[in-house]
C-alpha cells in the first residue's frame, strides 16, 4: 500500500481567516485563529490529490483515519518556547555571524563589539531571539577546531545572554555544553544532530529545546550535484525517523523545531518545491523554521550576485512563507522584513 503524506493548503490570514473558522469553514493553523485553511493535497510518491476538508468524509476508510490524525497535529495548539510566539506569525530569529568568511556578511560582525551592537539592533526591531554562530557552514566550508569557534563566540554570549534571548549556532556538543551553562535559549544544529555523536546526550540531559535542520552532506561537499528520489518526500520521512530516534533515546518534550535546510545540499528545483509545499511538514507537529535570508534562490532568480543585498528576494519568499504557516524564520535584514509583514498584514486586511 502506498504511503500518504498530508498537505494543508489554501490558506487564509487575519480577519477573513477568523471568520472562516467561526463559521466551520476551514480549520486552524495550531489552534490559531489568524490562520487556517480549507483545502488538503494528498500525496503519494506517485501521485498527488487535493481535496476540501469537507470531503475527507468520502475518503476511504484506513486514508480517513490517516488524515484525521495528520490534522490533528496540524491544528494541535503549540506551546511557547525559546522566546517564540507561535500564535503570532512569523517570529525572527536574527542572524549573527561571528565569522570572517560567512556567506554574505564573513568579517562584519566579528570584530570589535560590532556584534554585541548588531545583535542589540536587531532585537530592538522586533527579533524574538539571535542567533549567533562562530564557524562558517556556506557551501564548500571546511570545519574548524572547537577551541577556534568558542573563542569567536565567548565573549558575545557571555554579554549577551543578559539582555538577549540567544540561540547557539553550533554543530559540536562540547559548545552546546558551554552555550547552555551561560544560559542560551535553544541549540540550532545544522547538521541535524548527526555531526557529533555526543549531542544526543547533551540535548537529553540539558533538556534544552532544539533545532533539527536537514542537510545533505556536509558543507564541504554538499552542493556537489545533490540528489533525491523526491526531495520533498525524501526530508519529510528524514524528520519522522529523527523524532523516532530521539524518542528512542529518551527526547520525550516537544520543545523541538524542524528545518528543511534550504540550500543545505540542494539545488534550485529542490528549493524551490520544498518553499512552495512548505505546508506539507506541518503534519509533523512541530513548529516550522526556515532559513531563506540572503540564499542563492534569489541570485538564481534574479540573475545577480551580490549576497549582500538580497533583501528584495528575501523579503518576497518571507511573505510566501508566512502565508504558508511557517511559525520561524531566520533572517539577515530584521527591520526590513518586519517593515514588509507590517505592510502586508495591513493590505490583506479585509
Amino acid at each position: 500500500m502506498s504511503r500518504h503524506y498530508t498537505r494543508v493548503c489554501n490558506f487564509y490570514y487575519g480577519s477573513k481567516s477568523q471568520k472562516l473558522v467561526k463559521s466551520k469553514k476551514s480549520l486552524p493553523l495550531s489552534n490559531n485563529n489568524q490562520i487556517s485553511f480549507d483545502k488538503v493535497e494528498i500525496i503519494t510518491r506517485s501521485s498527488t490529490k487535493k481535496i476540501s476538508i469537507k470531503q475527507i468524509n468520502n475518503l476511504p476508510k484506513l486514508l480517513k483515519k490517516k488524515i484525521i490524525l495528520d490534522l490533528k497535529k496540524v491544528t494541535s495548539k503549540k506551546k511557547n518556547f525559546a522566546n517564540f510566539n507561535f500564535k503570532k506569525l512569523p517570529n525572527i530569529m536574527g542572524i549573527l555571524n561571528l565569522t570572517p568568511d560567512s556567506f554574505s556578511d564573513g568579517g562584519k560582525f566579528n570584530l570589535k563589539n560590532k556584534g554585541i551592537i548588531h545583535a542589540k539592533q536587531m532585537f530592538k526591531s522586533g527579533a524574538n531571539i539571535i542567533d549567533v554562530g562562530g564557524e562558517s557552514t556556506r557551501p564548500g566550508s571546511k570545519t574548524i577546531k572547537k577551541k577556534t569557534e568558542w573563542n569567536r563566540i565567548n565573549k558575545s554570549l557571555r554579554l549577551l545572554n543578559k539582555k538577549i534571548p540567544i540561540s547557539l549556532d553550533t554543530r559540536k556538543s562540547e559548545i552546546m555544553e558551554k552555550g547552555i551553562k551561560l544560559g542560551i535559549k535553544i541549540v540550532n544544529d545544522i547538521s541535524g544532530l548527526s555531526f557529533d555523536s555526543r549531542t544526543i546526550l547533551v540535548l537529553k540531559k540539558s533538556k534544552i529545546p532544539f533545532i533539527i535542520q536537514h542537510s545533505k552532506g556536509e558543507p564541504k561537499n554538499m552542493q556537489n550535484n545533490p540528489r533525491y528520489k523526491n526531495e520533498l518526500l525524501d526530508i519529510y520521512d528524514f524528520f519522522e525517523k529523527k523524532i523516532k530516534f530521539l524518542r528512542s533515546k529518551g527526547i520525550n518534550h516537544n520543545k523541538i523545531i524542524i528545518d528543511p535546510g534550504i540550500g543545505f545540499g540542494k539545488n534550485l528545483k529542490h528549493n524551490m518545491n520544498l518553499m512552495r509545499n512548505i505546508s506539507i511538514f506541518h503534519s509533523l507537529g512541530f513548529p516550522i523554521l526556515v532559513g531563506n535570508s540572503r540564499k542563492r534562490f534569489i541570485k538564481n532568480l534574479s540573475g545577480k550576485n551580490d549576497t549582500k543585498y538580497r533583501i528584495g528576494g528575501s523579503v518576497a519568499s518571507s511573505l510566501y512563507l508566512m502565508m504558508q504557516g511557517v511559525q520561524i524564520l531566520r533572517i539577515h535584514d530584521v527591520n526590513e522584513l518586519l517593515q514588509g509583514v507590517k505592510v502586508f498584514k495591513e493590505l490583506i486586511k479585509n
